[in-house]
């Protein structure tokens, strides 16, 4: 009924088992530590990821409006749009933005020139402030801030202004894709009017 020990009956622990039992606490240790580092990093990769992409389609402008400017040629020479923050969208540094503009016969990327140049020229886009509520020169950071944002499609269009150069058309389209640093891009396509009679040079059309 009853078991019945004694000091024969005790078992014996070497020091050989001690150390392979302590090696395996060890080990089991540093693959515990492995893992939570690996899952935090992985988890901090995927926040990053995550905010990035939630950047890409928040933080943009919105056009409100355009228009173009009549050329010489009985064309358009400029493009000018008004653009503010898109809603729920973060900030947006103007200055740090970029437009790829894409016609039928050319494409190029325009820069901010507010700060170097007094007109856009064939790589850069000029600025101009339309309401801005702290004076923070491009930086979009209220619902408030408005700007224009001006193209000149003469000088793209004809990089050497020769002669027989001119901008846009009657009739062509244009994509302009605005895209800000987080990678928050707005895409806004315009076709010229398909007639300019009556209109003169310098002035402004819808379009």
């Amino acid at each position: 009924m009853f078991n019945k020990f004694n000091s024969e009956d005790r078992g014996q622990v070497g020091i050989g088992t001690l150390i392979v039992f302590i090696a395996m606490v060890l080990v089991a240790a540093i693959a515990a530590g492995v893992l939570v580092n690996t899952a935090g990093f992985l988890q901090a990769t995927a926040e990053d990821a995550g905010q990035e992409s939630v950047n890409k389609v928040t933080n943009r402008v919105e056009v409100l409006n355009t228009h173009g400017t009549v050329g010489a040629e009985s064309d358009i020479d400029n493009i000018t749009m008004t653009v503010r923050l898109a809603a729920g969208s973060s900030s947006v540094d103007l200055n740090e933005t970029s437009i790829k503009y894409l016609s039928d016969t050319k494409v190029a990327t325009l820069t901010n020139s507010s700060k170097s140049l007094k007109w856009a020229n064939e790589s850069k886009f000029n600025l101009t402030t339309v309401t801005d509520d702290d004076g923070s020169f491009g930086v979009l950071n209220s619902m408030n801030d408005r700007y224009e944002v001006r193209i000149n499609t003469s000088d793209i269009e004809d990089p050497a202004n020769t002669p027989l150069g001119g901008g846009l058309s009657t009739g062509e389209k244009v994509t302009l894709e605005i895209t800000s640093r987080t990678g928050g891009t707005t895409q806004v396509i315009l076709t010229m009017p398909q007639q300019l009679a009556g209109k003169t040079q310098g002035e402004p059309v819808e379009l």
